[in-house]
């Protein structure tokens, strides 16, 4: 079994906390890419003719009926 001795165990909570302030300075601008490539997506699916754009399922033309919880006049 291998122990550790005090400065090693220094040296695991320090780099672990210099990982940790890593990933959150990183952290936003991950997200702001991921949200960005999102919007393009949305932009190019848009710019495109309705023909090839992938169809909606159709909606039902009668509204749906409750069929749970008390019974009460729709």
């Amino acid at each position: 079994m291998v122990y550790m001795n005090g400065n090693q165990i220094e040296g695991l909570i320090g780099m672990l906390a210099t990982l940790g302030i890593l990933v959150l300075l990183v952290l936003p601008s991950v997200l702001g890419i991921v949200r960005d490539r999102r919007i393009d997506r949305q932009l190019r699916a848009a710019g495109r003719p309705a023909a090839t754009r992938p169809t909606e399922p159709a909606r039902e033309s009668e509204p749906r009926t409750r069929r749970h919880g008390a019974a009460r006049p729709a």
